[in-house]
């Protein structure tokens, strides 16, 4: 038998080569997320309940990378975060959340609520304009006057532009009347669509975020390979996700290339990310399954315990290469997944042959980060648990029907990842900044200006475990 050797990030390093690069803003780190999708940074932040849901996929697409919506929900939950993260930051909204006059206002409240906006535009049965309600017109409402119909406390007096109207123009209204919201409608007063003064300021601060063809943010959602599967799908590409990602821990199998190969059939324009994969042969199948992208890695996550109670996997860096290989033959790009806890690993999996690197218990216990705080020892920390954990499998069932059932027998669940609480790290754009700002750096090292020419010139060398403890800050005390 023939005894490979496997590598990981913290094996090797990345040879030094001559650089003409004077400051790190020269350098460029778009890329492709899949065949045809491509982000302003190489991250993408992971699949998992304690990770992204619509605020961090929000705070990714706004970076220039994107998050992916776990599929730990109902249909109905998945697809609300997802057209939140798409009416984040469309100076467009097509479709303005709407309610009727003779509705009361605490059904008002509660649906502003529920969708998380500021006001709502009021409509007649024949979707003519009537009015606006917002949070003006219910800041100083008394209890007993939720029972009122929203027709009682609403603005009647609207401005309103044409739809079709300019953004030039929009902004103008805007300014010139002191309002946050312009309602866009036909010749015959009906709605069809909003301008907010918050999504034309958030276009203009954020001028490098990953959007889709009709200026929203970019957006993408998992699906598993069992149950509702192909109803999810479809629900999700309807509400404006951008690309599907079948999410199964071991990807080179019947489930997930049967799953791959009936969402393709059904939904040829989808695409569609499929994994997780460690080997050529696994992410050559799944490229002639008809996936647009492979996330490789098996049990290198933070939180993952595969490799210890199955006893497979492969160290992350030799996957990456491997699989990589595979991917530049067929021009299908690679997602490093796992691994990744700084910049340096992120820069060594991009020189490997990722495309781009999926990332969680980084962003982890950040603000943008799904659950609540909580403290020990005086300091602050969020919850963080690998998908495949005991916990999260004893809930999935719940967050996937609604229902409380567990039908199976949890004797039987043999768990492969962990619990953990991470610390509070703040908000995940200063988490982004500091590891864009070191792949910069790393290209600048390996004398590229863009990551394919970084994996073009990108020379390993491996290291010895002294050479790893030179590596670290050594021979002083750490303040």
């Amino acid at each position: 038998m023939d005894i490979r050797e496997g590598l990981t990030f913290d094996d090797v390093l990345l040879v030094p080569k001559h650089s003409n690069i004077t400051t790190r803003s020269q350098t460029n780190l778009q890329t492709k997320l899949s065949r045809n999708i491509s982000l302003n940074i190489p991250i993408i932040s992971a699949n998992m309940d304690t990770v992204t849901e619509s605020p961090m996929a929000v705070a990714m697409a706004r970076e220039g990378g994107i998050g992916i919506i776990h599929r730990f929900l109902t249909i109905s939950e998945q697809v609300t975060e997802v057209l939140k993260v798409k009416r984040s930051g469309s100076i467009l909204i097509e479709n303005p959340y709407t309610i009727g006059p003779n509705q009361t206002v605490r059904e008002a409240i509660e649906y502003m609520r529920e969708k998380g906006v500021s006001g709502l535009l009021v409509t007649d049965p024949q979707g003519t304009l009537v009015g606006i309600l917002t949070r003006r017109d219910i800041v100083m409402l008394e209890p007993a006057d939720e029972k009122k119909q929203v027709k009682e406390v609403m603005t009647r007096d609207v401005i309103a532009a044409r739809s079709g109207v300019g953004v030039q123009e929009a902004k103008d209204l805007l300014r010139k009347n002191c309002i946050e919201k312009l309602p866009l409608l036909d010749e015959r007063g009906n709605v069809k669509g909003l301008i907010t003064s918050k999504d034309i300021i958030n276009a203009g601060n954020y001028p490098h975020a990953s959007k889709d063809k009709k200026g929203r943010p970019l957006v993408g959602a998992a699906v598993g390979v069992k149950g509702d599967f192909m109803e999810r799908t479809e629900a999700l590409l309807d509400a404006g996700t951008d690309v599907i990602v079948v999410d199964i821990a071991h990807g080179h199998s019947d489930n997930a290339l049967n799953t791959i190969r009936l969402i393709k059939k059904a939904f040829p324009n989808c695409e569609l990310i499929a994994g997780n994969v460690a080997t050529a042969c696994g992410a050559e199948d799944l490229i002639k399954a008809g996936v647009d992208a492979i996330k490789v890695g098996v049990g290198s996550g933070s939180i993952c315990i595969t490799r210890v109670i199955t006893g497979s996997g492969v160290p992350q860096l030799t996957a990456v290469v491997d699989c990589a290989q595979i991917g530049k033959k067929y021009d299908v790009p690679i997602i490093s997944d796992g691994g990744v806890r700084n910049s340096g690993d992120a820069t060594k999996a991009l020189a490997a042959g990722a495309s781009t690197v999926m990332v969680g218990s980084l962003l982890g216990g950040t603000d943008e980060s799904p659950g609540s705080y909580v403290m020990k020892n005086g300091k602050r920390y969020k919850i963080y648990r690998g998908m495949a954990s005991f916990y999260a499998a004893l809930g999935r069932k719940t967050k996937e029907t609604g229902t409380a059932a567990m039908s199976e027998d949890l004797n039987d669940y043999v768990a492969e990842g962990v619990e953990a609480m991470v610390p509070y790290k703040g908000t995940v754009v200063d988490i982004v900044k500091q590891l864009t700002g070191g792949i910069r750096s790393g290209l600048s090292y390996c004398g590229a200006n863009t990551i394919p020419q970084m994996q073009q010139n990108a020379e390993f060398i491996k290291m010895s475990t002294a050479g790893y403890a030179e590596s670290q800050p050594h021979d002083v005390e750490l303040m």
